[in-house]
């Protein structure tokens, strides 16, 4: 008991590092210098001693799940759909594990979020249906993170989408997002199976579906509106879960150890950081930076982006003393805004840049060009000293075309296919509106920023309807 009262106090002492002090060669890190904060990126929890107690982080309860399971207010439905999800997961416990194991990372602040809200804590479980806590996950309709935000809606939502960033995959940014979605679903709606409907389907689409039941003389919830399988199948799917947590033993699963501290802490970015460095200096595998912190797109992360770099709580105590230490440049890439239409090797030759690094960096496919006003990376020298810009890291997009055929002849007008959306954009297309998973319809909509995304080839695939089942 006295070992764990000690590591607590450990944990909590390690909140301290909110704001990095100690410097760099080319970067002031320290306290006394203002960053510009986004509301939403400040939710990670802090103690500052000088004002604050740290008995304030003391939890009612040591186990995360039972947590959870406290929280509980939706009625189960006790349906077959729901009794045949719960059979779907219960026969396969080692997809139930994975999920549950990934979960262990996030699940701790997006309970508190959950909580801070006077929400019902199953919506911290929703993250299990959308993308078994893949933060990286992508569905054939192109949406994206743990709570799967298609590329409109994102904006609607203030989720940054551009080449340097994409707050969809953002785990503070998103959970913030998605949070402030269901509420205003609830409000909209009246019930939580409702505002899930929503969610899933479409706020427009459950308005038009209550209303054809009403001049039919139907009733107007949940189970008795007609709706796509999809829907259907999703407050089953997580009213499974929520059995499956309730009773786990009784359907053969064992949930993971999860304490009912932070896992995490949230460092502010003071100068442009490189990836590389963040992860020798914090001395964690690169897989579990970028689980942590998957939303950058690029190999820089940006002071002038509102963001912040998440950190186990070991780990970022030792990311504080090997960054006092370091007295090299932090950042080897800035950003510029190409001037003119033309190909990655006329385009490298006018930035004085390897042509291979160009492409690659920025993920430029061949025989594509640059369109003008694009913004690329490239290496940091003397005549490029400094931090990327506020405007570059706010509305950085790069927009490419189809070079002209080889055989071209010199001076003719050659048709050029054209990609509008070029290799970095994340705008969506009209195909993906009402009937797709938080669609830009839903009138909910904030105003939205500029920018593109660059979107990953590496990145998980999920189905059309976003299901868990399909994410191994």
């Amino acid at each position: 008991m006295e070992g764990s009262v000690l590591m607590f106090w450990r944990y909590a002492a390690i909140l301290l590092i909110s704001v990095l002090t100690g410097c760099a060669s080319t970067g002031d890190w320290s306290s006394d210098v203002p960053t510009r904060q986004d509301p939403r990126a400040a939710n990670a929890k802090r103690v500052n001693l000088k004002n604050q107690s740290v008995s304030d982080l003391y939890a009612p309860s040591s186990n995360l799940w039972i947590r959870i399971r406290d929280g509980f207010e939706m009625e189960p439905m006790n349906t077959p759909l729901e009794i045949e999800q719960v059979r779907w997961l219960s026969a396969r416990p080692d997809y139930v594990h994975r999920s549950m194991a990934r979960s262990s990372r996030y699940l701790f602040y997006i309970v508190q979020e959950v909580n801070a809200r006077k929400m019902p804590t199953e919506i911290a479980l929703l993250p299990f249906v959308e993308s078994a806590f893949v933060t990286h996950a992508k569905s054939s309709a192109k949406a994206m993170g743990l709570w799967q935000f298609m590329p409109a809606t994102g904006k609607d939502f203030q989720l940054t989408q551009n080449v340097f960033r994409d707050e969809r995959r953002d785990v503070l940014q998103s959970t913030d997002a998605a949070l402030d979605y269901l509420q205003r679903l609830h409000k909209q709606f009246g019930s939580w199976d409702l505002a899930l409907a929503a969610y899933n389907w479409g706020a427009g689409n459950v308005s038009k579906a209550q209303k054809r039941n009403l001049a039919a003389g139907l009733p107007t919830n949940y189970l008795s509106l007609k709706m796509p399988n999809e829907t259907r199948n999703y407050v089953p799917k997580l009213m499974a879960y929520r059995q499956i947590v309730l009773d786990p033993k009784a359907y053969g699963i064992v949930l993971p150890d999860l304490e009912n501290h932070p896992y995490f802490v949230a460092v502010d970015v003071g100068s442009d950081i490189d990836v590389a460095l963040v992860i020798e200096l914090s001395e964690i595998p690169e897989d579990e930076f970028h689980s942590l912190n998957p939303s950058f797109n690029k190999p820089v992360i940006l002071s002038n982006a509102n963001q912040q770099i998440l950190l186990p709580f070991g780990h970022a105590e030792v990311f504080q003393e090997n960054l006092k230490k370091y007295t090299k440049p932090l950042s080897s890439w800035t950003a510029v805004q190409v001037t003119k239409t033309e190909s990655v090797e006329q385009a490298a030759k006018t930035l004085g840049v390897d042509a291979d690094t160009l492409r690659a960096v920025n993920g430029i496919p061949k025989s594509m060009r640059i369109r003008a006003g694009s913004t690329v990376l490239v290496p940091k020298t003397n005549q490029r000293p400094g931090d990327i810009s506020v405007a570059l890291a706010e509305n950085g997009s790069l927009n490419l075309d189809k070079s002209a055929p080889k055989n071209c002849a010199k001076g003719a007008k050659c048709a050029v296919a054209k990609t509008g959306k070029g290799a970095a954009k994340g705008n969506s297309s009209a195909n993906n509106a009402a009937t797709q998973h938080k669609s830009a319809s839903t009138g909910l909509a904030k105003s939205a920023k500029n920018g593109s995304s660059n979107a990953s080839s590496s990145t998980p695939k999920t189905s059309a309807s976003k299901g868990a089942s399909k994410i191994q």
